[in-house]
């Protein structure tokens, strides 16, 4: 008698001709939500155009009303399966009315406007996203590795450590790495952070909307292993209170003309810009960045734009090898661990190239 580990890992190749099953994922209602569900299609898929269109019941996700609930699946990105493997794929899609109006939670449609515009193109905008998150018990809402109702020592121990006493979630965060790397996603690296409980991957170069879309798909590959692990994902960018880090997605950033020689001056151009439309980013760059924004723990307070020279306080920072070289990249430190990368990308390109002060 097989078992539903032999029969969750069956081998389809042999026995379904060219049948492969696709998992269509997309944002939900929330705008940080994931949701997902499969179809059966020919393969192999090699381009996204390959694909059909889909719907679901957006009446269930908070996207439309019940007497008009049809939301189309528009596919855009695809990616390897690494649960299913063989030639499964995951599919990142967007969402759009029976009409073809993008619905208000899709962020991708205008992202992809300005990173299709030609000024923006010229540039070849590259970007290196560092996404932190925290690791929960799943029945008490409160930190893997934490006393329940108790706190660990004191941060200090725990940033990049190694140890059963602070190291705590390890096997998800490795799991998650190969399955990223296995799924095509540009995944750079991996890390533990100052609080324990709390990890960082970091996904780049990416270009242009690639970034946004490999940071979803990310995120959707460590929904999946939580959920087999039994423990819980959080992006909340400061998920306990006190003297303890937030958590965000710090957003390293070029353009062509950064890269080039002379590329520090069109940084600064740039960073001048960013600090003029400083509330605009703020109040895109994630729910609840108030309560991490502080001017403590590695950040700039909310209400004061600052750059500076490897500064982690900084709203801007600029690394020690781009002001020795006078080219390369900076960094974006403002937006939160639950802002939508397709919002956070396409602004920093549309006010960094586009924007006429």
């Amino acid at each position: 008698m097989a078992s539903l580990t032999d029969l969750v890992n069956l081998n389809l190749t042999d026995c379904t001709d060219n049948k492969i099953i696709a998992e269509y994922i997309w944002v939900g209602g929330s705008g940080i939500d994931l949701r997902s569900k499969a179809r059966t299609v020919n393969g192999p898929i090699t381009s996204p155009s390959q694909l059909p269109k889909w719907n679901y019941d957006g009446s269930s996700t908070g996207q439309a009303p019940g007497e008009d609930s049809e939301v189309i699946l528009y596919p855009q990105a695809i990616f390897k399966d690494p649960f299913r493997r063989g030639d499964n794929i995951l599919v990142m899609c967007d969402c759009y009315t029976p009409q073809g109006e993008p619905i208000p939670t899709n962020k991708r449609y205008n992202a992809a406007k300005i990173f299709s515009h030609p000024d923006v193109a010229a540039e070849v905008p590259w970007y290196g996203i560092e996404q932190e998150y925290t690791l929960l018990q799943k029945d008490v809402s409160w930190p893997i590795g934490w006393p329940v109702g108790g706190y660990p020592g004191p941060q200090g121990p725990y940033y990049c450590a190694a140890g059963a006493d602070k190291a705590f979630g390890r096997d998800v965060v490795d799991a998650h790495y190969k399955a990223c790397l296995y799924a095509g996603i540009n995944i750079s690296g991996i890390n533990g952070e100052v609080m324990p409980g709390q990890w960082e991957f970091q996904v780049g170069p990416s270009v242009g909307i690639s970034a946004g879309d490999e940071i979803w798909v990310a995120r959707y590959i460590l929904e999946r292993i939580t959920e087999v692990a039994g423990v819980v994902l959080s992006l909340d960018p400061k998920p306990i209170k006190g003297d303890w880090n937030g958590a965000g997605a710090h957003t390293n950033y070029s353009t062509k003309s950064m890269r080039e020689p002379g590329g520090y001056e069109v940084i600064k151009k740039a960073i001048e810009k960013l600090g003029k439309r400083h509330k605009e980013h703020i109040a895109a760059y994630g729910e609840g960045n108030e309560r991490r924004l502080t001017g403590r723990h590695e950040t700039a307070d909310i209400n004061t734009f600052k750059w500076g020279v490897a500064n982690r306080g900084a709203s801007i920072r600029v690394g020690r090898d781009t002001e020795k070289e006078g080219k390369g990249y900076f960094e974006d430190r403002r937006p939160a661990s639950n802002m939508d990368p397709y919002v956070v990308t396409g602004m920093i390109a549309e006010t960094t190239i586009l924007w006429k002060n």
